[in-house]
């Protein structure tokens, strides 16, 4: 089994990278936005409660999303590994996600792969897909600007973790998409190679 966090602020090609990992290692992909959609679209008693805050204009505490993610991690799989989306976001969500990948799956957190794109080009991206997406968020250079950051801010001190366990890898996200899917793929083929041997 293959678990595999993946970085990259707005506009790195991270969901099309996600897919193309998904489709090469039979991987998952757990979005913590999809579980929150999925959960509150079902009114699940999660759902319920992450909506209770979000109406008060409140943050969604860690557990409710953590709770999220056991659930959709214990539902039955056929799948290779996951690839885990806008998760962990801070220290302590890192080590949660740890124990749960312990105690549910009975493994670990292989790599977190991180897509390393120029702030100008990421800015570039994002308004060329305002142009055809009408999403509001990418045809304003301030807001991309702001996301672009407030990504940095969040994703350091986890980012500082997988280096001090030397998990982290970064892949320039610039370029042919399938020359970044290569590099990306070669990535996790040490780490299959790698287990195969300990088998």
């Amino acid at each position: 089994m293959i678990n595999i966090v993946l970085f990259g602020p707005p506009g790195s090609g991270k969901g099309t990278q996600a897919q193309n990992l998904i489709e090469k290692f039979n991987l998952k992909q757990i979005s913590t936005g999809d579980l929150f959609r999925y959960n509150m679209k079902n009114d699940t008693a999660l759902g319920i409660l992450a909506k209770s805050y979000i109406e008060k204009g409140e943050l969604v505490p860690d557990q409710v999303t953590i709770d999220m993610l056991i659930d959709e991690l214990k539902k039955p799989c056929d799948a290779e590994g996951y690839i885990f989306d806008g998760f962990p976001r801070t220290a302590y969500q890192t080590e949660a996600l740890e124990t749960i990948v312990r105690e549910v799956l009975n493994s670990s957190i292989d790599i977190c792969l991180s897509l390393v794109v120029d702030d100008e080009i990421l800015v570039e991206r994002l308004l060329k897909r305002g142009e055809t997406s009408g999403r509001k968020d990418d045809s304003n250079k301030e807001i991309i600007a702001n996301r672009i950051a407030e990504y940095y801010s969040k994703t350091a001190e986890v980012a500082e973790l997988y280096k001090q366990q030397g998990k982290y890898v970064e892949i320039n996200g610039v370029g042919d998409i399938a020359e970044i899917s290569e590099k990306l793929f070669a990535e996790v083929a040490k780490l299959k190679n790698k287990s195969s041997l300990q088998d």
